[in-house]
Order: structure tokens, then sequence, then C-alpha cells
């Protein structure tokens, strides 16, 4: 019944941009934290960006600060993530997935989506 459909993912040159939507379905949207996780190549997941329900809070890996944007439309029901300055480090699978509060660990959320490839070539 809950779906979280994660689009906008490609292929761009380092120092390039992509914006990553999240449209969700099946739940209160309000009600949820929304989060951005990635899963690169033989690595574990990890924790990219979240926003609190009313998107007043933001918190985001350290790796990505100053370069990412996690934002809302409660209207729409979608999350973003606007991604500049894009390197080839940042090459990976993005997911994104919702949660009662705004976290950073990856057990605390309840739904995920199917995730979008980001490559980012040199």
């Amino acid at each position: 019944q809950v779906h979280l459909v994660e689009s906008g993912g490609g292929l761009v040159q380092t120092g390039g941009s992509l914006r990553l939507s999240c449209a969700a379905s099946g739940l209160t949207f309000t009600s949820y934290a929304m989060g951005w996780f990635r899963q690169a190549p033989g690595k574990e997941r990890e924790f990219v960006a979240a926003i609190s329900r009313s998107g007043g809070s933001t918190t985001y890996a350290d790796s990505v600060k100053g370069r990412f944007t996690i934002s809302r439309d409660n209207v729409k029901n979608t999350a973003y993530l606007q991604m500049n300055s894009l390197k080839p480090e940042d090459t990976a699978v993005y997911y994104c997935a919702a949660s009662e509060l705004i976290t950073r660990v990856t057990i605390e959320y309840d739904y995920w989506g199917q995730g979008t490839q980001v490559t980012v070539s040199s």
C-alpha cells in the first residue's frame, strides 16, 4: 500500500547537478520525516540527508554538506534531493525512505523506495 518512488537519476559529469524526486503514496505524508540514503558498488548503504515532517529541520552527512539540499512539498507529497557540484564519489543508487521522526539511523526508517541510479563521470 505504501509506495515511495524515486526518479531523476542519471548520468552527469563532475561538477554537474541533478535533482532527485521521491513521490509518496499510501501514507499520510505529513506524518513522516523523509530521508535519502545511497549505496555505492561494494559498499554499505549510507545516510545522505533527512528532513522533518514540516520541513523545518534538516540534517546532512558531512560528505554532502554544502552541496546537497533536501526539501519537501507537502502538497505534492514529494521529497527532493538537489545535488550540486557532483563528484565521482557520489556515484551510487539513491534511496528515499520515510520515518516517524527525523533520524540518520537506517533502522528507524519504516518505508523505502526502489532506488534510482546516479552516475558521475570524470
